[in-house]
């Protein structure tokens, strides 16, 4: 019995699953006003250096924390305002994809660029363009939403809500809605990133909402949102944010902006690498792998062997060429691998 007893193996212990400690931020929003306060009184009058707890530093702390709370709803800029920089490849783009797929880099939602996009779709109609990518991963911050909503309705059904801009100071609401017949009705893969701002949240979001696109590659913004700048008296600028965009189900993108239907990464340095080079040679390069060259009978018969000239010829290029020869564009390969894939699914 003894034996018995000293081979069998002691009963594990249950093991409590610990309680996680409370971070700074979880328990400063549980305290109601009246503990806030009382923090605040005994820093003051206990603090190693009242000078750092005045007036001014107080309420320095406070119009910082609430900037840190209301994120994208409220900027501090200097005197003269501050505009934001736009990238150089922030220009309309488009190019037939593997003969069938319509690409189109919008860029920002102006008119300029509204005519551009729409001499790329009578293109893509000409072309028998089938399928259409819409690139928004440069399209910036934008509080002209009667122009987004033109843009919109060259692909939502006439008669549809294209959102709502709803302004609670002033209890304002500017609903808008299509009144034409959209331009193009095919199969739309929407592309959007961090880049993806204001308005352009906006366009991705209503195109999915009424079934016209997915979205690939990254969170938006966050900052779909009219903004108001309002002058300090030293020249400074708080720009608060005063309206939002609502979309026809009553949702709203600010803070947390359009989350995409297929993830995909892609750093911002490659992203601007590819958007540069392809004013030059074009998007495909960096969607579409080269064809390697394989022995044949011409090449039997001409006494050569194309495997291993082109693999001399890539050693020679040196490794800088090798870099930019692989450098691709996942987000746009995404897009069209879902394309052939839902082809060829439609066909069955």
């Amino acid at each position: 019995m003894a034996a018995h007893l000293s081979a069998q193996s002691p009963a594990p212990k249950s093991l409590a699953t610990p309680t996680p400690t409370p971070t700074t931020a979880t328990i400063l929003n549980a305290m109601d006003s009246a503990e806030v306060q009382q923090a605040i009184g005994l820093l003051k009058s206990n603090f190693i250096n009242p000078a750092a707890l005045d007036e001014v530093e107080l309420n320095r702390a406070t119009l910082e924390g609430l900037m840190a709370r209301l994120g994208h709803g409220v900027m501090l800029l200097p005197a003269g305002g501050s505009k934001e920089a736009m990238p150089a490849t922030n220009v309309p783009y488009s190019e037939v994809l593997d003969n069938h797929i319509g690409y189109l880099r919008l860029g920002e939602l102006s008119a300029d660029n509204l005519k551009a996009m729409d001499g790329a779709l009578k293109t893509f109609a000409s072309k028998k363009v089938d399928a259409l990518v819409i690139d928004l991963r440069v399209t910036p911050s934008a509080s002209d939403f009667g122009m987004a909503a033109e843009f919109m309705k060259r692909f939502v059904p006439k008669g549809k809500t294209l959102f709502t801009v709803r302004k609670p100071a002033v209890k304002q609401d500017r609903v808008f809605s299509s009144d034409r017949d959209p331009a193009y009705d095919g199969m739309i893969i929407v592309l959007a990133d961090v880049d993806t701002s204001g308005a352009g949240e906006a366009f991705a979001s209503i195109l999915r909402y009424y079934d016209r696109a997915m979205i690939i590659g990254q969170p938006t913004a966050g900052r779909a949102v009219e903004y108001s700048d309002l002058p300090l008296s030293d020249g400074k600028i708080l720009r608060v944010a005063v309206g939002e965009i609502i979309l026809p189900e009553g949702k709203a993108l600010f803070p947390h902006g359009a989350i995409p239907d297929v993830p995909v990464e892609m750093s911002a340095a490659d992203k601007r690498q590819v958007f540069e080079e392809s004013l030059k040679s074009g998007m495909a390069a960096f969607v579409f792998e080269k064809e390697r060259p394989h022995f044949n009978e011409a090449a039997l018969l001409a006494g050569t062997n194309p495997e291993i000239d082109v693999t001399d010829s890539a050693q020679d290029r040196g490794a800088r060429s090798a870099a930019k020869t692989n450098l691709r564009d996942p987000v746009v390969q995404r897009a069209v691998d879902l394309v052939t894939s839902l082809a060829v699914y439609q066909k069955r």
